[in-house]
């Protein structure tokens, strides 16, 4: 069976499970695992990323695919048999910008297939359940459609309050226990219980140290992402729409992009009875909100606040999925909610091609300009929306003075301005 006939099979598989969770959507469902077999092990390392880092094992996907076949079908014995041993996960460290940094927890590559492989199970039922307003980690949903939909909501209502939302560490902190009984309450298939469970306590190696955990799902693994959407679709998109907006003066919205979510109202009385509970409901799960990064804000539409005579005239302006959202005036005068690059992820993503270009400044300029070509498209990729367009050409100008600064200090001769603008006709870089 060839590879694109293999897919249309497991997509028809998908298609059945989906279908079961929506007939039975308010009953758990006890039998799913038998639907992994092998065909879906092939698809699901065909799903699995190959060029990502290894882990405790050192094992790379180029190794693993020599005896794919014998591999597959000894995982998935394994992984039915109840024998299958999850390996602790290699912790490494990422910048996160303001000098911290985030923790990652990398999978051996056969642990990822695997994951990989219950994600699948659980992506299809669970996308029935899930709400519009999640965006994070689903299929055919993204950021900028988070995004889109916030603008969207505000420029309907003429803005309103605005709470912007911090979950503490939230891959690190949630409670296994009750995302177990989350899980319980829909899937109760034994073998796809009993590897979650064996995930969530693996442990995490670091240093040659093995250490295990009693909460949190590490950021880097295959299966974290789903998991991570599911807790916080209980706990905050179904109590935001079961219980939260029946009690609401006036109309709201929520917007969630995995752990980063901001709420909008209508009314400053409706905002503030749901930021006096919201602590509470995250400590009823053992999750913390920010005492500093969770705040409520004003986000009215300017004419609108100083017509109506009272609260600040100035609205707020917060960040969101790197973007600093605010009001601003269009071409044609008028008030609309417009987006910028957050400075954070400015100076972070300047920084990262400044230490590049002064690590590889000896490189050959070909090699160079292909680099930073690249990585130009993908900022504008990410970046360059309506609105934005101001930053996202100073980017470019600044990535151009970071190139030409090491490039002067390839030699003592340095390199003159004229020098530099016949470079940059020869190895030109991308514009937006």
């Amino acid at each position: 069976m060839n590879e694109t006939q293999g897919s249309q099979d497991i997509s028809t598989k998908l298609e059945r499970i989906a279908v079961l969770a929506q007939r039975l959507r308010d009953q758990p469902l006890t039998t799913l695992a038998h639907h992994i077999d092998l065909q879906w092990m092939r698809e699901a390392y065909r799903r699995t990323r190959k060029d990502g880092a290894t882990g405790v094992d050192g094992q790379t996907a180029e190794q693993y695919a020599i005896n794919l076949e014998d591999n597959l079908r000894s995982l998935l014995d394994r992984a039915k048999s109840g024998t299958y041993r999850a390996p602790p996960v290699r912790r490494v460290y990422i910048p996160k910008g303001k000098g911290e940094v985030r923790p990652l927890g990398i999978p051996t590559f056969e642990d990822k297939v695997l994951q990989r492989a219950i994600a699948m199970v659980l992506e299809a039922v669970y996308e029935q359940e899930f709400f519009d307003c999640s965006y994070g980690f689903r299929p055919g949903r993204s950021a900028h459609q988070a995004l889109d939909a916030f603008h969207g909501e505000a420029m309907r209502m003429s803005g309103g309050w605005v709470i912007e939302l911090d979950i503490r560490k939230y891959f690190d902190t949630i409670d296994h226990e009750q995302l177990r009984a989350v899980l319980r309450r829909r899937v109760r298939d034994g073998v796809i219980a009993r590897l979650i469970g064996k995930w969530l306590h693996a442990g995490v190696m670091e240093g040659g140290v093995l250490s295990t955990r009693e909460s949190g799902t590490p950021q880097g693994g295959v299966i974290s992402p789903i998991l991570a959407n599911i807790f916080l679709h209980e706990v905050l998109d179904v109590w935001f729409a079961q219980e939260v907006l029946p009690r609401l003066r006036g109309s709201a919205s929520l917007v969630r992009y995995a752990d980063d979510a901001v709420m909008l109202f209508r009314y400053e009385e409706d905002a503030r009875r749901v930021m006096a509970v919201l602590p509470k409901r995250f400590e009823r799960y053992g999750l913390a909100l920010h005492p500093d990064k969770t705040r409520l804000m004003p986000f009215r539409h300017p004419a609108a606040a100083r017509a109506g005579g009272n609260g600040p005239d100035k609205p707020g302006t917060f960040d969101f999925l790197g973007f600093t959202i605010h009001w601003g005036k269009s071409f044609h005068g008028k008030w609309v909610v417009k987006m910028r690059t957050a400075a954070d992820r400015f100076r972070r993503a300047l920084g990262s091609v400044f230490q590049w270009c002064k690590a590889n400044r000896h490189a050959p300029l070909e090699m160079q300009q292909k680099v930073l070509g690249q990585k130009l498209r993908g900022h504008y990729g990410y970046y360059n929306r309506r609105g934005n367009r101001r930053r996202v050409w100073d980017f470019l100008y600044r990535v151009v003075c970071a190139w030409w600064h090491w490039l002067r200090h390839r030699s003592q001769r340095g390199l003159p301005s004229g020098a530099m603008r016949r470079l940059l006709r020869r190895y030109p870089l991308p514009s937006p």
